[in-house]
């Protein structure tokens, strides 16, 4: 496998959070970067526990676009403190555009909430940023990222985002078929099982329409 930074291009990191309610919102923009043509990485692809968290997540902000949701900063646990990794990693990748040389200078980021102008209540010195809002809806966070790349890569052959939305229902549906095919279990895929089995999915059906 070629070196991140050989492939910048392609990457796309995802600076999300994984709570339980979570997962339907990363399986659907996972879906989609892949649809685009375009390669997702996450914190979960690298499994080397000598590797410290923050310079894992570091190398990743790197070589990659990137997409930041903060759509879960509120307060939780006994001591009701609000969760700032993900506001701390998208730091990462502003001081990374801001202070860094070459191709940093034109990093492309992602910036996602559940709605558009909540931010303001937690992190205001985002002000004047364009952030895109996914409403806790996959098709939503599928659209955002759709627009998005389309914007930043300036490719003409990634389809509409009505495309890719009406796409994702026939996968999620077909899913369990193609696990089984590999002896997976659909209910428990890793993330990069859950890559090969979209990969394999959109190769199989390059631009097929979607099926009701």
């Amino acid at each position: 496998m070629p070196e991140l930074g050989d492939t910048y291009d392609p990457n796309v990191f995802i600076n999300c959070p994984f709570d339980r309610g979570y997962p339907p919102i990363f399986d659907a923009i996972v879906f989609a970067i892949l649809d685009c043509g375009f390669r997702p990485l996450c914190a979960r692809e690298r499994m080397n526990s000598a590797q410290i968290r923050l310079e894992k997540i570091s190398e990743l902000i790197r070589d990659s676009r990137s997409i930041h949701d903060l759509s879960r900063v509120e307060t939780n646990g006994p001591y009701s403190l609000p969760r700032f990794n993900m506001p701390l990693e998208l730091g990462i990748a502003l001081g990374c555009a801001k202070f860094g040389e070459g191709r940093h200078r034109d990093k492309s980021l992602l910036v996602l909430d559940r709605r558009r102008y909540r931010y303001h209540r937690f992190v205001s010195d985002l002000s004047g940023q364009d952030i895109s809002e996914h409403r806790n809806r996959p098709a939503r966070a599928i659209e955002a990222v759709r627009n998005w790349l389309r914007t930043e890569s300036a490719d003409a052959d990634i389809p509409g985002p009505e495309f890719i939305t009406g796409r994702y229902p026939t996968f999620q549906r077909e899913l369990p078929r193609l696990a089984a095919l590999t002896h997976l279990n659909s209910t428990n895929l890793s993330y990069v099982d859950y890559c090969f089995t979209i990969s394999e999915w959109v190769k199989a059906n390059a631009r097929a329409i979607p099926t009701a």
